[in-house]
């Protein structure tokens, strides 16, 4: 009896330390990176010692497809830990605005922060559309710059469908300039003026391949990136990131090929890349995170992160997405 008892006593202790192994905390800095929402359409501002993260909220329930009405900031000094903020902004504060707080990006430029994002707009400018959005701080709150959208449907009159204005990504360039690239299907980009809320001359379609959405625009030594959501609709089913490169802000961009594979359980994903501390990094989402009975879905994702490397030549090194993130040594 004495042994049969050991016996036992060693399984449950097994079993116990399997459920606390199942149990136990993910490790800082794995992903995905914000447990308690669901969050999309992640974009990186760093201000000072700090990385700002703007994300999308996803709050589709049962079989919906998205349900996004609020945009959410999140920092951080460690890449692994991460403050929640309170919302910066409702898709309602643009009064021209019916629904759909989609992808944004924030930048800073003459003492304030500037909040670009695409919104479904009302019955006066049907379609998608990009309001601009302006606040004293990176954490907000932000108030509508304009009054009304900066970019509508009718401004790009050559595109195939009602919701190619969307995905907005701004970058100043060395000289002060800062620019604006977005769309779905079709990419275009424009200067804006210096106070950041109009457009300054035409607007160009620069479509690379397969795009598809969410472009982002950065540079590195001379060489500037547009990174994308790609899809080849003859071999592929899910959106990958593919990029482009060029020796201008304004071309030839030359196709780079892919960047990463598609977002687990996820047919949209969307890149957002930063330096930070001497490192460079590129956000992402997925569809592999539960919160309570809710599963992943393509209204429900989760922002991830991993490590970003440069070949001599400038190129990108394939990005492969892990579980552990930056929660991983650094090779």
């Amino acid at each position: 009896m004495g042994r049969r008892w050991v016996a036992l006593a060693l399984a449950a202790a097994m079993t116990m330390g399997g459920a606390a192994a199942a149990n136990e905390a993910p490790a800082p800095g794995s992903n995905p990176i914000i447990r308690d929402k669901f969050t999309a359409d992640p974009a990186p501002l760093v201000v000072g010692d700090k990385l700002f993260l703007y994300v999308g909220h996803d709050e589709a329930q049962r079989d919906e497809m998205f349900n996004m009405r609020e945009w959410l900031v999140y920092s951080t000094t460690d890449m692994k830990t991460w403050t929640a903020h309170p919302p910066i902004m409702k898709v309602t504060d643009f009064k021209w605005a019916k629904k759909d707080a989609w992808a944004s990006q924030a930048i800073q430029k003459n003492g304030k922060f500037y909040f670009y994002a695409a919104v479904e707009h009302d019955s006066t400018h049907p379609g998608k559309a990009i309001g601009v959005a302006v606040s004293d701080k990176p954490t907000g709150p932000f108030v509508d710059a304009r009054g009304s959208a900066l970019i509508t449907n009718e401004m790009t009159p050559k595109g195939t469908h009602s919701w190619e204005d969307i995905d907005p990504t701004v970058f100043t360039d060395d000289d002060g300039t800062t620019w604006i690239a977005w769309g779905n299907r079709q990419a275009y980009i424009a200067k804006l003026k210096p106070n950041m809320i109009e457009i300054d001359g035409p607007i160009t379609e620069i479509t690379p391949p397969h795009f598809e959405e969410g472009p982002w625009l950065h540079k590195r030594g001379g060489l500037y990136y547009l990174t994308y959501a790609s899809l080849d609709r003859s071999t592929q089913r899910d959106e990958h990131v593919s990029y482009a490169t060029a020796p201008s802000i304004q071309g030839p961009w030359t196709y780079r090929g892919l960047l990463t594979g598609s977002g687990k359980y996820s047919f949209t994903i969307h890149p957002g890349i930063v330096a930070f501390k001497g490192d460079w990094y590129i956000f992402l989402h997925n569809a592999d995170l539960a919160i309570g009975d809710q599963s992943g879905a393509i209204g429900r994702r989760a922002v991830t992160v991993e490590r970003l490397r440069y070949n001599p030549d400038g190129t990108m090194q394939p990005v492969v997405q892990t579980k552990a993130g930056v929660s991983a040594p650094a090779n």
